[in-house]
């Protein structure tokens, strides 16, 4: 039987260079939020203002996550190589990780 990470992986890196500048600019951003929140606990602020900046990272993250496999997806459909059906019915899978 194979491991969850085995039928997951996808061998495919991101050929679109200003979506993968999106996703890193998100991530960063995200990178951000976080510092942001461990500040604002050290700090000592409300639960409500901490839990509504973790819900804007948690946004941001998965935003990152389904442009990956989005572009992913698209690239693997547009792209002629025999295992093209493979990455994307795994890119399908990863997808509905993420729902």
């Amino acid at each position: 039987m194979k491991s969850d990470e085995s039928v997951f992986a996808v061998e495919h890196v991101i050929e679109d260079k200003e979506k993968l500048q999106e996703i890193i600019t998100r991530l960063k951003r995200a990178q951000g939020q976080i510092g942001g929140v461990i500040k604002m606990m050290e700090e000592a602020r409300t639960c409500t203002e901490i839990v509504t900046q973790l819900s804007a990272v948690s946004k941001a993250v998965d935003r990152a996550a389904f442009t990956v496999i989005a572009t992913g997806l698209r690239e693997c459909v547009l792209s002629d190589s025999d295992d093209a059906q493979v990455l994307t019915k795994r890119l399908e899978r990863l997808f509905l990780t993420m729902a």
